[in-house]
């Protein structure tokens, strides 16, 4: 080892949960620990809720009682909202019967997911009881609760119209004044559907002869009351948010599902012949969610929250968009007005020639009254109260036209947020007041790997704040909800529920921590980060939410200083941890900025600190680490190097950073059995001994190879290592995967390039074949290779990324690359770089041992982490 350039990456156990922060500040990550249940619950005000049961999904808060209610599979529970760990939670279990299960078998279904009673809908119905129904092993059924004694007040009632039959089938629903809309495919063969189901009048969505929903996959719903200080006598709405089969002709876009919000009005009766128990006021319109610069478009909502503004006009969707291919994982927050959404409704409309054609846009005359609008005070004046009172021909015009043709366009035209590497699940939206004195939103978004974004919008953009790991196990985030008189925000996902508190302003433990995070919950004090809601007396409060940059001018932080003295060609590590991910190290030595780090430089730079390559002595001196975030430089430590031509070791103290010199051995005490007599003869019988046991292996070893040979001839085949194993990773996964194609496989390694070719046990390949020696595999089987399944096609490509140097020296690892002028530190680990001796037999086709680390660093840097982090990088 020391005669080598050893780049070791100390990998540390994963055994706490780390409050990381995407972010945009100098933060120290707050370290957690997780809990006997795997959950992240060290941290103060969190709390979390467990039982035997899984899949926890349906969620209720009441503010009023103070109570969360958790649906679950086969169990309801009411949980005290301040606390949901306390001991007084109340269950009610719900589970399928032993012979609905197997039924549930008998219809092909899975036993270990479908065939069991998931709750999709718990709801208060009035204010005594609660109203929930379940999957009931593709049997759906619904039952009332009573609140006070938390026990189901009647039998379990037929759900087929009000539930869908399995559990992860797109589904919402919503009671509004003891009448229940719910829309999803409910059963199995059937077309979705937007239905209000009791009490009557019963109506649904139209399938003949235009079928109005093609294929929706339903995530929210959300009831606006527009009637609310009207001044045409409007009628409260409901809208309906989905994703669905394309119907549009374009030659813009060509993909196969857009997302889609549908409305319908709140007094709909249906008409009177023509739609009859249909709705008469469904309307359609497209959700746009896009990158016009890359021309990239996001077709799959996967969810919604609706946030209420002051007056029923003000109202806002924030909507979670995805990509069609679920190999690629990219996210996209957009916001919607509800003014856009009217207008969109109040726009041309789609028609339909041909069944089998695309959708144009209409251009021919429109019935009067509009068609699809709800009755208001203009056609009450002519004696349209209801919705049977429309005219046959406003009414056929609706059936056959249901798609509107303008495009909703989210706020701005661009989204609030977007990210390559992770798929939100959920969100939930709470507003709060800065100090000065502007409104802002901030989102709580939950991933599909069970990690909680908390973001707040800043004119336009998301301001990613912290990003905390929840479980140890990844696992998505079911739902979100958020209680402002708790100050919580609870997290519903496969294992269990979670509670955090909204914000925790005292893991910023300097000024600059507070104000560069710019969370609008947090201001510091002049001493320390506080809380801003429970502080009366905010005039001494530093705060600065759209710049995140002023008030820290005239504070003073601590930066540590060291010393480390060292021989000239060492190889010094100056450590210079950089919190945040949007801030850049920035050294100095002596007061002077140090400029490039490249090759020659002899220094390499990155967010564990500074790497003094071969030290020499003019590079004495006193280097200062800066992190630099929003155009400030904030000094974090400073080291006093010292370099000398020949050092003395240090002597032994129990301060020193270096370990201490071993102590002799101690002396063996004279004996007799220690003669050289006595040695001599042991020496022999050990001899004798291991020359027999090596005879008996062989003769064990030689029947075993005859036996094999013999009983099971044609069972083993040798085979080039090319031939069986080409050099493809999803490749090798695949057949790890496949029974009959585990191997076992005997390598040959060299250490050094020779002139075969043969670059660190990793001959060239040519055409497919390895040259010069490559490895000998033994593969179980039947002596020929099992097919190859073909990879599927690649999705096509996100916004363009930094490309990539070509390789001139594969390492077995398939990783190659020069050295980096930035080494960023990855997922924790730090690095010790120790000496290597350059070999004098090292081939010229290859580098050396320290050049191909060097590659490996740089294809790191540009693979895994940017040079230039945006908020939205991990």
């Amino acid at each position: 080892i020391a005669a080598m350039d050893v780049f070791v990456l100390r990998h540390a156990q994963v055994v706490m949960c780390v409050a990381t922060e995407m972010r945009i500040r100098p933060f120290q990550p707050l370290v957690l620990s997780y809990n006997e249940t795997g959950t992240c619950c060290s941290e103060e005000g969190c709390r979390h809720f467990q039982s035997s049961a899984v899949n926890y999904s349906t969620m209720l808060l009441e503010a009023d009682s103070e109570r969360l209610y958790v649906g679950a599979r086969g169990a309801i529970f009411a949980l005290n909202a301040s606390d949901i760990s306390a001991s007084s939670a109340l269950t009610i279990e719900w589970e399928a019967s032993p012979e609905q299960k197997r039924q549930c078998l008998l219809k092909g279904k899975d036993n270990k997911t479908e065939c069991f009673n998931h709750i999709r809908f718990l709801q208060r119905f009035n204010s005594t009881h609660l109203y929930m129904c379940g999957t009931h092993a593709f049997r759906p059924l619904c039952a009332y609760i009573d609140e006070q004694r938390f026990v189901m007040s009647s039998q379990p009632e037929e759900g087929r119209e009000k539930c869908p039959y399995g559990p992860t089938t797109g589904y919402t629903a919503l009671i509004i004044d003891q009448q229940m809309y719910t829309a999803s495919q409910y059963e199995f063969r059937s077309f979705p559907d937007i239905r209000r189901n009791s009490p009557s009048p019963t109506l649904k969505t139209e399938d003949a002869p235009t079928r109005w929903l093609n294929e929706a996959d339903f995530v929210g719903s959300a009831l606006v009351r527009e009637s609310l200080d009207s001044s045409t006598g409007d009628d409260d709405k409901i809208y309906f948010f989905f994703t669905e089969g394309s119907q549009e002709q374009t030659t813009v876009y060509s993909h196969s599902r857009v997302a889609r919000v549908a409305r319908v009005c709140k007094g709909d009766r249906g008409g009177r012949l023509t739609l009859q128990k249909r709705w008469t006021s469904f309307l359609k319109a497209r959700l746009m969610c896009s990158l016009p610069e890359y021309d990239f478009h996001f077709n799959m909502l996967r969810s919604v929250f609706v946030m209420p503004g002051h007056t029923p006009q003000d109202t806002l969707f924030y909507g979670i968009f995805g990509l069609e291919w679920k190999n690629v994982k990219a996210s996209a927050v957009c916001r919607f007005s509800l003014s856009d959404v009217q207008e969109a409704f109040q726009g041309p409309y789609m028609e339909n020639q041909d069944s089998g054609s695309k959708w144009t846009e209409y251009t021919g005359k429109i019935p009067d009254p509009r068609p699809g609008t709800c009755v208001t005070d203009a056609l009450r004046a002519r004696d349209i109260n209801v919705s049977t009172s429309l005219p046959d021909d406003v009414l056929d015009f609706v059936r056959r036209h249901p798609l509107m043709s303008q495009q909703i366009q989210p706020s701005d035209r661009h989204p609030l947020l977007f990210r390559r590497t992770t798929d939100y699940t959920h969100m939930a939206v709470h507003m709060i007041q800065g100090l000065d004195g502007q409104t802002y939103h901030v989102l709580y978004m939950g991933t599909d790997e069970g990690w909680l974004h908390k973001a707040v919008e800043v004119e336009g953009q998301l301001h990613i704040i912290e990003e905390l790991q929840l479980f140890e196990e990844p696992q998505p985030v079911n739902n979100l909800l958020i209680s402002e008189k708790q100050m919580s925000v609870y997290v519903g996902s496969p294992s269990g529920v979670v509670q955090l508190p909204l914000s925790n302003c005292h893991r910023y433990t300097s000024c600059y921590d507070c104000i560069f995070a710019r969370d609008p919950d947090c201001a510091w004090n002049g001493a320390q980060c506080v809380d801003v809601m429970v502080h009366t007396d905010r005039s001494t409060l530093i705060q600065d939410i759209k710049h995140g940059s002023k008030g820290c001018e005239n504070t003073q932080d601590d930066v540590i200083q060291r010393s480390r003295s060292v021989r000239v060609g060492d190889d010094v590590l100056l450590q210079c941890e950089l919190s945040s991910n949007l801030a850049t190290p920035l050294w100095t030595l002596d007061g002077s900025e140090l400029q490039g780090y490249g090759l020659n430089s002899g220094f390499r730079t990155g967010t564990d600190g500074l790497l003094i390559i071969e030290a020499r002595q003019d590079q004495s001196g006193l280097y200062t680490c800066y992190a630099v975030e929003n155009n400030i430089k904030v000094a974090i430590v400073t080291y006093n190097v010292t370099i000398r031509l020949d050092m003395p070791p240090p002597p032994p103290h129990p301060s020193s950073e270096g370990p201490l010199p071993p102590p002799p051995p101690p002396l063996l005490p004279h004996s007799e059995l220690l003669s050289p007599r006595n040695m001599e003869a042991m020496y022999l019988s050990l001899i004798t001994i291991l020359g027999g046991l090596c005879l008996v292996l062989t003769v064990v070893l030689v029947y075993v190879g005859f036996c094999l040979r013999v009983g099971n001839r044609g069972k083993y085949s040798l085979r080039a290592a090319a031939a069986a194993y080409p050099n493809n990773k999803r490749h090798n996964k695949n057949r790890k995967q496949h029974r009959s194609s585990s191997h076992m496989e005997l390598k040959t390694i060299s250490s050094h390039c020779n002139g075969n070719g043969i670059c660190n046990g990793v001959s060239k390949q040519h055409n497919g074949d390895i040259q010069g020696g490559g490895f000998l595999q033994i593969v179980p089987g039947e002596g020929h290779p099992s097919p190859n399944k073909e990879p599927p096609p690649p999705a096509p490509p996100l916004p363009p990324t930094p490309q990539l140097p070509s390789p001139d020296c594969d390492f077995p690892n398939g990783l190659s690359a020069t050295l980096p002028s930035v080494l960023r530190r990855m997922n924790g680990n730090s690095y010790v770089l120790l000496r290597q001796s350059d070999s004098e037999n090292t081939s010229p086709l290859c580098y050396s041992f320290a050049e191909e680390l060097n590659r490996i660093l740089e294809k790191r840097k540009h693979t895994q982490l940017l040079p230039r982090p945006d908020e939205s990088s991990v």
